[in-house]
């Protein structure tokens, strides 16, 4: 089966648009960072009173800053698989959080970021949790792990570091269970980035996927951090972001010191909302993780790339994590499969030319939230319920997939993000135009998405 897929990449590698075009063209080097749990409020340049974080402030005040960026969905694997693929986390199979009971996986068949980079002369290696499958260690089962998903070297989680950020004992290196690690995830994760931009190919772009553990639960800090936020009720926590901030500085650095930062793109992003709801990391936004409210969705979205994109701009359109993989396919030119359907929009005319056409609205499925569907259109957030309730509880199970497919939508709501980010009032009675257009564009991709999604009750190995 992995066979099979590497021969197709192969091919694909051989054709005009492939390796060719690293030989005939510069291309970025490409750094996507991720947090974990992080809220909309929990930078300091994003307004936070409680952290301060330098590095990234730093590389906002280089770049652009989205004010309206979102996660993939409002819990991890479904996010990151839409930042893996351009894709809706459930039009890629990805329903909810992936538990070690389940059958539900980024599939081998998902054409990833990092094969995309791959495919025109890129060195990939990703750094830090996946959560996309627990199959990690060579011994372990039919997978895929990040090695069959396009990456070079890797070194990984399957979900969160245990017991904690500090000394995790779950890391996995190309297969290999690495045991107890001493120090804190982040600086672990900068340690192998460092190591590998030290070692790797001199000859090729490359690509680091980046994605941090902080402030995921168990959190964890050194006692600098902790004595600094004594006085608050979470010391941990803002400890574990500032911890993590420090560890992003140390990357960045050594791009410094390789004389890469002005070739290279940076991206900063959260895989969802935090779990402290509003008023604290989700600042004024309504709720948080685990919920598809605004709370729960729009994250932090800072974009670094000295030459192509402005320093200090502000950026106030919408765009999201499932924007990423469009976004590079039209920088490296790639090409994929006529018949994979991408969801996300590439952000570049953005950068070169503050110009923006997204081909479709931004849109959300997550079955335990209520709402259930979200999509964005400018200004315009329109929200729904479903027709057949479905189970709301946070674990996941693969026999609601049928009621899933089954429902309809209903108990539609509209807001202008733009006059209330708390989504207090709907105004659909007052915009009927709008209100009814949206709901059509709704209920298609609905339709449309749920359609190709995968049903696990349906699935075996290896039907991959």
């Amino acid at each position: 089966m992995i066979l099979r897929k590497y021969i197709s990449l192969l091919i694909i590698v051989l054709l005009p648009f492939g390796g060719v075009i690293a030989q005939n063209k510069q291309l970025p080097n490409i750094v996507l960072l991720l947090a974990d749990d992080l809220g909309y409020r929990d930078l300091s340049c994003y307004g936070s009173t409680q952290v301060n974080t330098p590095n990234l402030d730093n590389l906002a005040a280089k770049g652009m800053r989205f004010t309206d960026f979102y996660a993939g969905s409002a819990v991890c694997s479904p996010s990151r698989a839409a930042l893996m693929t351009g894709r809706s986390s459930v039009r890629a199979g990805i329903y909810s959080w992936i538990h070690t009971s389940h059958k539900m996986h980024l599939v081998e068949k998902e054409f990833t970021t990092a094969e995309l980079l791959k495919q025109a002369g890129y060195a990939t290696a990703h750094i830090g949790k996946w959560h996309l499958g627990y199959d990690l260690e060579e011994s372990s089962g039919p997978g895929p792990n990040p090695g069959d998903q396009g990456f070079d070297h890797w070194i990984a989680t399957g979900n969160n570091a245990i017991p904690s950020h500090h000394n995790p004992e779950n890391f996995v290196r190309n297969g290999l269970a690495l045991g107890e690690v001493k120090g804190y995830s982040s600086h672990f994760l900068a340690d192998e980035a460092i190591g590998w931009l030290e070692d790797r190919p001199k000859d090729k772009p490359f690509f680091i996927n980046l994605w941090f553990h902080e402030p995921h639960q168990k959190v964890a800090a050194p006692d600098g951090y902790l004595e600094k936020h004594q006085d608050t009720n979470l010391p941990a926590y803002y400890g574990s972001i500032e911890n993590m901030d420090a560890a992003i500085g140390r990357v960045l650095t050594e791009l410094e010191k390789q004389g890469l930062t002005s070739e290279t793109l940076v991206v900063f992003m959260s895989d969802n909302g935090s779990y402290r709801g509003s008023n604290g990391s989700n600042g004024e936004l309504t709720k948080g993780k685990t919920t598809l409210w605004e709370g729960g969705i729009r994250v932090p979205g800072i974009f670094s790339w000295p030459g192509v994109i402005a320093e200090g701009t502000i950026e106030n359109q919408p765009a999201g994590v499932v924007d990423i993989f469009p976004t590079i396919k039209e920088i490296v030119e790639g090409e994929i499969d006529k018949n994979i359907v991408i969801d996300g929009s590439s952000l570049l005319p953005v950068f070169k030319e503050g110009k923006f056409e997204r081909k479709k609205p931004l849109y959300w499925f997550y079955p335990p939230s209520r709402p259930v569907a979200v999509i964005r259109k400018d200004s315009w957030n329109l929200i729904a319920d479903p027709e057949i309730e479905i189970p709301r509880g946070n674990m996941f199970q693969e026999e609601y997939i049928g009621i899933i497919k089954e429902t309809k939508l209903q108990n539609f709501r509209l807001y202008n993000l733009r006059n209330d980010p708390k989504q207090s009032k709907d105004v659909s009675s007052e915009n009927p135009e709008v209100f009814e257009g949206m709901k059509k564009e709704m209920i298609k991709l609905h339709e449309e998405i749920v359609k190709e999604a995968i049903d696990w009750r349906d699935f075996s190995w290896p039907n991959n």
